[in-house]
Parts: structure tokens; C-alpha cells; sequence
């Protein structure tokens, strides 16, 4: 008998045909997230899930009896319960790899737009303010030779740096709960404290996991640390920062400006003070989305669904779950 699987999020239609070719399956066919109760119901008789987003908990596992594997279209897995999936049996997967050059583009482009103000510019054009005159007061900062700290040095944190050191000539900094020796003998990046990369850097990156250590891991205190003239990138998670005292920063001055596609809610609060700072680039959490890198993860998320069905360990096995 065919194993059966429940497709929570819509995936191109070659994704579809390969998971057809392998599986029954039923799926949730709208741009909006599917409601819980329902995701629930559906569970039942299912051997899979696909999903991206949503908490795996033990709530959902007792719902899903016969659930094998849950595949998260994601190189992020903090949705998922490892500790409840480990005791039922449940295999969780990613989708590390196919995102990371897509997402280095996005933070560049976060490390661009916040400093040569690109957004707030263009808006400043479009509104008809630009006038003969002095233009002292749209000046940016430079990008190229400046210093860059990368917190958390990871696929993706190598890929920023390989762009910041061949692509912008800086000297790139990093902190990570382990020395990447190769990384520092083929990219040229120096490693350093999280204290001394926050106080040196021009620009700080934040792209660790969400994970218990890494919740708020950046606070007041950090943020006190760094140049009045620096600017914060967070595309890691948004519960990574403590965004209160980011605001804090922010108005106070005690930074210099900063790129977000991450925040503490999502959708973000129209509300939220951060929206109201031309001085802070927003985005709505799209480090990944092209279409083809969307294409990309959604076929690895598949192919880890369907060697989970069929009883194989699949290749993108969550490290808490091997």
C-alpha cells in the first residue's frame, strides 16, 4: 500500500507530479496558511507531512498516529518539538544548502540599502523633496573596506563572507560557538569574541539559528557595545534579538541604523516603531524567496518526505533527531 502524505503548503506542480509518483496524498491548495484545527484533522491516517511553519508539537502528534516524517520546507526547524518527535519516533527534516547563496544576496542587499539609505532615498526622490542644493544631509557610509562581524558562521554566514571580502574588499570578523579553521584559512576571516566583534565591526550580521542559546542573544547590553556609527542586520530569526532595546537603540542613537527581514511577530505590527525609522530597512522575512531557490527547497523538502515514507533515513535528518 502507498504511503499517504499531507502536503500543508503549495509546492510547484514538479514537485507535486514527483510526490504523486511515490505517495497518495491530499493537500492544502491556498496562499494562506492552513487553519490548525483543520491541519490537525487532516492528519489522521498520514505517514508525512510537509510543511513550513507551524508548531510540531505534541499536541499535533497525537493527532497523526501513524506519522513517520515531517519535512520542513526550511533550512529553520524551531517549529519543531525534537524532544516530543524523538519520543514518538518521528523523523524531522530541513532544507540546509539550496537557500544560502539566494539569502547572502538578501543581507547584502540589507548591508547596502541601510547604508547608502537606498529606500529611504528613494522615496525622498519619488516625494519630490530633491532640490538644487547642498546634499550633505543624504549622505551615506561606504561599504567597500569597511569592517564586517558575522555572528553565527555557518553555509550562509561563509557565503556573506565571501562576498564581503572578493565582492567588497572588507575585513571580515566572526563569532561562532566553534572555530571554522578552514573557513578562516580560505575566506581570510579572523574570528573574535562576541564582545569584541560588536565593538569593532561597521556592520554586524546576525545570523545564528533560533535555538534556547540564541534567544535574545542580542540585548541592551550587546547593542551597547557597538559603534555609534554601526548598522544591525538580523535575517536570522526575529526572537533572536531583543527588539525592544533595538527600538531603544535605534532612538537613542546609539547606532547608526539597521537592516531587518526578521521581527519578533510576523506579520509585523503596522504599529511597530521600527516601521516609523528611515533609518531602519524593513523586509518581510524573504532571505530566501526567488523563485527558483523556493523551487529548490520545496523538491528537497519532498525528497526528504518521500525517503522518510518509504523508511529510509533521509539525507536532511534535523541534528536532534539522528
Amino acid at each position: 500500500m502507498r504511503p499517504k502524505v499531507f502536503l500543508a503548503k503549495r509546492v510547484p506542480s514538479e514537485v507535486e507530479a514527483y510526490i504523486a509518483q511515490h505517495c497518495d496524498y491530499r493537500k492544502w491548495d491556498r496562499e494562506e496558511e492552513i487553519p490548525r484545527q483543520q491541519l490537525l484533522e487532516e492528519l489522521s491516517d498520514m505517514d508525512g507531512l510537509l510543511i513550513s511553519g507551524g508548531s510540531i508539537d505534541q499536541e499535533l502528534l497525537d493527532h497523526a498516529p501513524k506519522l513517520k516524517i515531517v519535512s520542513n520546507v526550511s533550512v529553520g526547524y524551531n517549529n519543531l518539538d525534537t524532544a516530543a518527535m524523538k519520543a514518538r519516533g518521528v523523523m524531522g527534516t530541513h532544507t540546509p544548502g539550496v537557500l544560502d547563496e539566494t539569502v547572502a544576496d538578501t543581507v547584502f542587499g540589507l548591508i547596502l540599502g541601510a547604508a547608502r539609505r537606498i529606500p529611504e532615498l528613494d522615496a525622498y526622490v519619488k516625494a519630490g523633496k530633491w532640490k538644487k542644493g547642498s546634499d550633505d544631509h543624504i549622505f551615506g557610509i561606504d561599504v567597500h573596506h569597511a569592517k564586517l562581524g558575522i555572528i553565527g558562521m555557518g553555509r550562509i554566514g561563509e557565503a556573506i563572507a565571501r562576498r564581503a571580502k572578493f565582492g567588497f574588499n572588507m575585513e571580515v570578523m566572526y563569532y561562532n560557538r566553534s572555530r571554522k579553521e578552514e573557513a578562516e584559512q580560505k575566506l581570510g576571516v579572523v574570528y573574535r569574541s562576541l564582545q569584541e566583534l560588536l565593538q569593532e565591526s561597521d556592520f554586524v550580521v546576525l545570523m545564528t539559528p533560533l535555538t534556547a542559546e540564541t534567544t535574545r542573544l542580542i540585548g541592551r547590553e550587546e547593542l551597547a557595545l557597538m559603534k555609534k556609527t554601526a548598522i544591525f542586520i538580523n535575517t536570522s530569526r526575529g526572537q533572536t534579538v531583543d527588539e525592544e532595546a533595538l527600538i531603544d537603540a535605534l532612538e537613542k542613537g546609539q547606532i547608526r541604523g539597521a537592516g531587518l527581514d526578521v521581527f519578533e511577530q510576523e506579520p509585523v505590527d503596522p504599529e511597530n516603531k521600527l516601521l516609523k525609522m528611515p533609518n531602519v530597512v524593513t523586509l518581510p522575512h524573504i532571505g530566501s524567496a526567488t523563485h527558483q531557490t523556493r523551487a529548490d527547497m520545496a523538491m528537497l523538502a519532498a525528497t526528504n518526505l518521500v525517503k522518510g515514507v518509504q523508511g529510509e533515513v533521509p539525507p536532511n535528518l534535523v541534528a536532534e533527531l539522528k
